[in-house]
């Protein structure tokens, strides 16, 4: 049996017909960068994530990047945000000659561990961005309290979390901005790049607009140096025929995670650890992350079976050649290195079938027997 870590050709098999139209919509305009059809995806994917504004842009990236700009952070600053992560979460930082300052990780749910948060605050941090990892929010509320005592501002990397909610609030809307990707992989996925950020302030929105077209505003007068950001409207017609279905997605992602756990459950493998969803939290499963001993040779196993599985993260940020100018070493972020050596991550995808799944359990389970 082959089991892909994601399946998009059976997704977009479930919708075709849809994005078809929708794409051949906008060849027929021919209005390609932002426009009636962004403007439009805008409104619904704000109103999805609870939100007064959502602003669109080229990338989960550039979201980033674009939040610490409306929020002046520059040379010499310091944000506060975790290794264990996409690259972009760091490098946001350190392009606008910031340096990011790593706290290491929970166990449980491989986020910021909130328990370490206030000591890594100094006169230089100008934010916390704490990342809402695989689909699970961060202990928001904790992370909240500390940054209004210390009257920072925080940016939520919710790249992997969008529809996620902590205590009832949406992933998104507890910073003063919150950062998306659309990148195909995502449960809300694109057909190629897109990102999106989110605020309740309408003098930060404002700032967003305008710094996603090179600081212009009017047309060719530029109050501010910003960056070409643009969200394109073929980007934004696909996203809004799939944010119709992404309730369900997530929700068939919650329930194969479930199945998972029951079967892992059943079979008794004591080599593996199994994600812990917070029961105040909806995890939307983005990816489904196991711990594992001889995590390598599972993942060989598995390929040899026909089973897709991925390492987030071989190498956390601290320990990346290009942020050694940080002094970062081995030994720094006990937790965050643990997890790098442990961590895989098996198909949890919407379309992914109940055999699918089992043939997965039975594969692992007969790694350990061997």
């Amino acid at each position: 049996m082959k089991v892909p870590l994601l399946d998009l050709v059976a997704q977009h098999q479930t919708i075709r017909e849809d994005v078809m139209t929708a794409v051949t919509r906008v060849f027929d305009t021919q209005q390609f960068v932002m426009g009636a059809e962004v403007a439009d995806f805008e409104r619904e994917v704000g109103a999805y994530c609870h939100a007064k504004h959502a602003i669109g842009c080229a990338s989960g990236s550039d979201a980033l990047l674009l939040a610490l700009m409306a929020l002046g952070v520059g040379e010499g600053d310091e944000v506060i945000t975790t290794s264990f992560t996409f690259f972009a979460t760091a490098s946001a930082v350190t392009r606008l000659g910031a340096r990011p300052v790593f706290v290491d990780i929970a166990y449980d749910d491989f986020n910021l561990n909130v328990e370490l948060l206030e000591r890594a605050i100094t006169p230089r941090t100008k934010a916390i961005m704490p990342v809402h990892l695989f689909g699970q929010c961060a202990r928001m509320d904790v992370i909240a309290d500390i940054a209004s005592k210390h009257n920072l501002p925080i940016v939520e990397d919710a790249a992997q979390a969008i529809g996620a909610d902590f205590k009832d609030q949406r992933a998104g809307k507890m910073g003063v901005i919150g950062c998306f990707s659309f990148f195909p992989s995502k449960n809300l996925g694109g057909a190629g790049d897109g990102g999106l950020m989110t605020t309740e302030d309408d003098e930060l929105a404002a700032k967003l607009r305008i710094l996603r077209v090179h600081g212009m505003e009017p047309k060719y007068y530029h109050q501010v140096v910003g960056i070409n950001s643009r969200l394109d409207a073929l980007q934004a017609a696909v996203l809004r025929v799939k944010l119709r279905h992404l309730d369900d997605w997530s929700e068939a992602r919650r329930a194969n995670a479930a199945r998972y756990n029951q079967w892992f459950a059943a079979a008794g493998i004591e080599e593996i650890v199994l994600p812990k969803a917070h029961a105040d939290s909806r995890h939307i499963y983005n990816q489904y992350t196991i711990r594992c001993q001889r995590r390598d040779e599972l993942k060989a196993h598995l390929q040899a079976a026909g089973v897709g599985s991925e390492v987030y993260y071989p190498v956390p940020l601290h320990l990346q050649e290009c942020f050694a100018f940080l002094g970062g070493k081995l030994g720094d972020l006990p937790e965050t290195e643990q997890a790098m050596r442990e961590c895989l991550s098996l198909p949890i995808y919407a379309e992914l079938t109940a055999d699918q799944q089992q043939y997965v359990v039975e594969k692992i389970a007969e790694f350990y027997r061997v």
